[in-house]
């Protein structure tokens, strides 16, 4: 074959064109700076631990650390990014170390909360919350205060998780930053959220074990799903019906956190109850198929002779499926939720499914907590044991006596 036939034959070969795919980058894509500034923070340093190997055991020098970051004149996604913030993660060995005690992977963990949260309402106090996309975590503000009770309790509360086997009821600490954005700094702490990603909360309360001035405000009540209080709770006449065994487990675990705050000075906790009610579950899948069903007979006005026009594989099918399936917990998500009695057995009494866990433990008994209960008392009488504000010693065993009462 001559020179020029073969040129031929390479003209009329077809050539084909590759295009260059480029790495997609993340968008930490939310209206509210803060929140852009979280996303990106948690990605950074959550990667940045995956080249620092796990160490054999923590030191002290790792409840005292910190990896900070400052960004100036950032000129990637300005539309979503602030052009200068600082990001500081606070014990980033320590907090990871707590993430796998609790059987969390950090990928998970990452891809969780790189998705922009929603605020929600708060329990109480003046702290901002929010949940992430998966409803898995809260995100929650911390004061400076709270900051600095926080690296008090961290150096008891990653052994005694250890010591455990994070069998506990307390909060599941997870991650704590700083985050500056427009030279304002917020601190923030995510935790484990109590309640499922899945089942509906149809009643939420948040007992003390304290009988004066705790009832929910006629504000609160005015909420979708209000938090109610102590004298709500003995007032709806509720109780947890979880049996003996399922008490005896629970009271075994609240006892030993309990004992570990009081060691720590630490009062004015709480258990934050949430109840899935199954049997208003069903009622509420069984009205949204009906409203999913009139929203097909409109759609059917075009003619269709009564036959059914959604296909039996697509999406609209399989929600309907799905929301009248029976309320199931998922052991790897739903981590605080005990089924009572009624739920599991052929047993009378209610058919729930309750999330409890202590919240709130960042209170430490000091000067402005004793002056709290002088104040009290001096309202109510010395006589009142039912007053909220107490030395640790008193509020526990106050606490532990009406939770205990609370279950059957």
């Amino acid at each position: 074959m001559n020179q020029t036939a073969l040129l031929e034959g390479f003209s009329k070969t077809k050539t084909k064109r590759f295009k260059v795919k480029h790495p997609k980058r993340k968008l930490f894509r939310s209206n509210d700076p803060l929140l852009s500034v979280f996303m990106w923070g948690i990605n950074h340093t959550v990667r940045e631990l995956q080249h620092i190997h796990v160490p054999v055991m923590l030191m002290p020098d790792d409840f005292r650390s910190f990896s900070k970051i400052k960004i100036s004149n950032h000129a990637f996604n300005k539309e979503n990014l602030p052009s200068n913030f600082k990001v500081k993660e606070y014990c980033p060995l320590v907090f990871r170390n707590i993430r796998e005690r609790f059987g969390l992977d950090d990928m998970d963990f990452l891809n969780s909360l790189i998705k922009a949260p929603k605020p929600i309402n708060p329990l109480r106090g003046g702290a901002t919350y929010y949940l992430s996309s998966d409803r898995m975590y809260v995100i929650k503000t911390l004061t400076t205060e709270e900051v600095e009770e926080m690296h008090h309790l961290l150096k008891q509360y990653h052994p005694y998780v250890v010591d455990r086997h994070a069998k506990t009821l307390l909060p599941q600490y997870l991650a704590m930053y700083r985050f500056t954005v427009d030279n304002v700094e917020t601190y923030m702490v995510v935790i484990r959220n109590v309640f499922s990603t899945h089942l509906k909360v149809h009643k939420k309360y948040d007992l003390k074990g304290s009988t004066v001035d705790r009832e929910a405000s006629h504000k609160e009540r005015e909420k979708s799903l209000p938090t109610l209080k102590d004298n709500d709770f003995l007032a709806d006449g509720l109780k947890i019906c979880i049996g003996e065994e399922g008490k005896e487990a629970l009271m075994e675990t609240l006892a030993a956190d309990v004992e570990f705050l009081v060691k720590l000075n630490i009062m004015d906790y709480a258990l934050l109850l949430g109840i899935h009610d199954l049997d208003r579950a069903v009622e509420d899948a069984l009205e949204q198929q009906v409203d999913e069903d009139e929203d097909d007979d409109e759609y059917d006005s075009t003619g269709s002779g009564g036959m059914a026009l959604t296909p039996p594989e697509s999406p609209n099918s399989q929600r309907k499926s799905s929301s009248l399936a029976t309320s199931r917990i998922d052991p790897n998500k739903d981590i605080y939720a005990i089924p009572s009695r009624g739920a599991t057995q052929n047993s009378p009494g209610p058919r729930h499914i309750y999330f409890l866990s202590i919240v709130d433990v960042l209170t430490h008994y000091g000067v402005k907590k004793a002056a709290a209960k002088a104040a009290k008392t001096m309202k109510y009488g010395a006589g009142v044991d039912g007053i909220s504000t107490a030395e640790p010693e008193q509020y526990s065993r106050r606490f532990l006596a009406f939770i205990s009462e609370a279950i059957e």
